[in-house]
């Protein structure tokens, strides 16, 4: 059975890696973690002077090359001077040159966020009238390219490598001590130590082009590795690499005292060092991640650092050692199988790990989204509540683990499984008992006969047949010949006689060594099939396996998370972008954010929840197709949706209109519209009808310029 199991076990986890390694290439670019909440110009304004200088506002700190902001013209020339600068707080600056002619202007910003993640995009403005230019306004981040994708990667296996590392060390250290001299487990922890330090050395390199151009051809530019040098990232990453070279020492440490015999003090002694020096370096790898990463920016920094360095641990304690017992309970020696305590003794290691990821998972959870709402409107409370979903799974699957653990522990079933051990090694040797005989009467006094030596051979070859042993006797010599007096033979042949029956014994003996071998071989290939046909053993084996392929999952969505902008400062910068759109007058203004024309109209319909504010944008505001946006507030300031809005536009002085337009919802009191034609130009009248209930319903409008 275990035979057909094991090829099955392979393709199934290969299985889960390819599909698993198609979702991180095919998964969007990762959102950036600082926002851009305001300008000066602002988005798709017209002003009737050339700016001195564009001024940039972004939610949180971040950092600026000397390219970072640029002003393009209508012809696509650069018409900014000098290096950016930070103005005050997370307001940045650039100087323009002088005398600017009329036309409309790109400013495109690519900067990193204080949490180590690129930010790209760009916006127009307009000097004196909109005009044709031959620049894309479109946010190009680094990370949609190849280098991207590959730094994305790099980030995965750091994870896992990591995860492997310490969960394999931790689960040979506190569960099963005899697993240090097990090779599968062994291999596990030295690939997980590869891994991580492989990754690591990709990611500084992949770092500087990652971080700006996003071409292939500066991974190994010096200069941006310089850069990369002087930045927290890359002073995390070289300190993660260095602590690697003391995990390296720790390794061959755990897994070199193994080969030596010890007394019992001594393995306590060197136990406890292990595991003061394992916790210490595993803690400074893990805070490689949250100095550099969510937990160093935002809210409480200096208690979210350290509750991320236990969710990390507790992460690896868990999936690490969950990988650890799949390969102990699939791959150790029959003669070195994992027993039922060091299984008992990983679930309350488990058990201990999910609490702490609860506990601080609940932390992370308020400090990233802030709002209930937040798990259903933002990208990262969307992942958020799958990578829920997968932990409840596994905890689901992990007690029915606890449950073949519990079966393997009963004394009953101990005890039947050692009495079928002792009777397999018992009928071994019964087997092959006869060929070791006739090996001990060829080689003994020399006085048998020509008879009992052949039924001594043929008793040997089919011991060598059972134990798929191919040797066979072409020894044709008889006792009788060996036992002729040396005094009927000259000196010579007396040499030559006694060295051939040398070698005889030398070859039966080897025979015999050789037998022995093949014995304890298929003594332990019994042993091995007889532990596996346990069925106990055989569940958790498959329920483990299960752990781990969810875990695969688990461990990707944990990497997508740390590149994904957290919900509250998503909904923040979607705040601070509103209010900068919304002016406080209630007249017409020329694009206050994403319109070049921008109305606030106050309305009360008179019934309960009657009141509030709808802003209507209008871009670029001129003749032909435009885009608009409407934006459904209450009084304080809060999105509201309404059962129905309609808008109709009006050109009394050509008698033109109402033309009407119905907006699609996109979010909660939000509405846009494609397309909206504008036939001449003019001052229009917008009117817009807001119904909040059944019979409560108002009209309002305002005039603007259009085209």
């Amino acid at each position: 059975m275990t035979q057909t199991i094991a090829p099955r076990v392979r393709i199934l986890v290969l299985l889960f890696l390819a599909v698993t390694g198609a979702l991180l290439a095919g998964a969007a670019p990762a959102s950036a973690h600082a926002a851009l909440t305001g300008s000066d110009p602002r988005q798709g304004t017209v002003v009737g002077k050339a700016p001195a200088q564009v001024s940039l506002t972004f939610s949180e700190p971040v950092a600026v090359s000397d390219d970072a902001l640029r002003v393009l013209d209508p012809k696509g020339e650069r018409v900014d001077k000098g290096d950016p600068a930070n103005a005050s707080g997370t307001t940045y600056t650039v100087q323009l040159l002088g005398g600017l002619p009329d036309g409309t202007y790109t400013v495109t910003y690519q900067v990193v966020s204080a949490d180590s993640h690129p930010v790209a995009g760009a916006f127009t403005f307009s000097v004196g009238a909109p005009s044709e230019t031959s620049v894309e306004a479109s946010a190009q981040t680094s990370d949609d390219g190849l280098v991207g994708s590959l730094y994305g990667t790099g980030r995965y296996l750091s994870y896992a490598g990591f995860v492997v590392m310490v969960g394999g060390a931790a689960f040979v250290l506190a569960c099963w001590p005899r697993g240090s001299g097990v090779r599968a487990v062994q291999r596990l922890v030295v690939s997980g130590w590869l891994t991580l330090t492989a990754a690591t050395l990709a990611l500084l390199l992949l770092r500087g082009s990652y971080t700006s151009s996003g071409k292939v051809g500066d991974i190994f530019d010096l200069t941006l590795l310089s850069e990369v040098l002087q930045t927290k990232t890359g002073a995390a990453l070289v300190s993660r690499l260095l602590l690697l070279a003391a995990a390296a020492l720790f390794i061959a440490v755990l897994f070199g005292a193994a080969q030596y015999q010890r007394d019992d003090e001594e393995k306590r002694d060197l136990s406890l060092g292990l595991a003061i020096g394992g916790t210490v370096v595993a803690a400074g790898l893990a805070a490689s991640w949250a100095m550099s990463e969510h937990a160093s920016q935002g809210l409480q920094p200096g208690l979210a650092m350290p509750v991320d360095i236990v969710h990390l641990l507790a992460v690896a304690a868990w999936l690490g050692g969950l990988a650890a017992l799949l390969v102990a309970l699939y791959r150790a020696p029959a003669d070195t199988a994992v027993d039922t305590a060091a299984v008992q003794r990983f679930s309350r290691l488990a058990f201990g790990s999910v609490v702490a990821l609860v506990v601080t998972g609940i932390y992370q959870s308020w400090r990233q989204l802030g709002s209930w709402s937040a798990f259903t409107d933002t990208r990262y409370g969307q992942l958020l509540l799958v990578k829920i979903v997968l932990v409840v799974i596994m905890v689901g699957i992990a007690y029915a683990s606890r449950r073949w653990t519990a079966r393997l522990a009963e004394p009953g079933a101990a005890v039947t499984l050692r009495k079928k051990q002792k009777e397999t090694v018992a009928a071994v040797p019964a087997a092959g008992g006869e060929a070791g005989q006739g090996g001990a009467g060829t080689a003994g006094t020399g006085k048998t006969k020509a008879g009992t030596k052949k039924a001594g051979t043929k008793k040997a070859a089919a011991a060598s047949t059972a134990s798929a042993d191919t040797d066979t006797d072409t020894d044709t010599d008889t006792d009788t010949e060996r036992e002729k007096p040396a005094a009927d033979t000259g000196p010579a042949q007396v040499r030559s006689e006694q060295s051939g029956a040398g070698a005889k014994a030398g070859g039966d003996s080897a025979r015999a060594t050789q037998l022995a071998r093949q014995r304890a071989a298929v003594s332990a290939a019994r042993q091995k099939r007889l532990r596996d046909a346990d069925p106990n053993r055989f569940g958790l084996r498959r329920s483990v396996l299960a752990e781990a392929c969810i875990a695969i999952v688990l461990l990707l969505i944990t990497t997508v998370l740390t590149q994904t902008e957290p919900g509250r400062t998503e909904q923040e910068a979607e705040r601070a972008a509103s209010s900068s759109s919304a002016p406080s007058s209630p007249s017409s203004s020329p694009a206050q954010g994403t319109g070049a024309v921008t109305l606030n109209m106050p309305f009360d319909t008179g019934g309960k929840d009657g009141k509030g504010v709808v802003t209507i944008d209008l871009d670029p505001a001129r003749v032909g197709g435009n885009d608009m946006h409407v934006y459904v507030e209450r009084t304080d300031g809060k999105a509201f949706d309404v059962p129905e809005l309609k808008v109709a536009l009006t050109l009394s002085a050509k008698d033109i209109g109402p033309l009407p337009v119905v907006p699609d919802r996109v979010a909660t009191g939000h509405l846009s519209a494609s397309g909206v034609q504008i036939p001449v130009a003019g001052d229009w009248t917008v009117e817009v009808t807001v119904r909040t209930s059944d019979i409560d319903q108002v009209t309002v409008s305002k005039n603007a310029q259009i085209g």
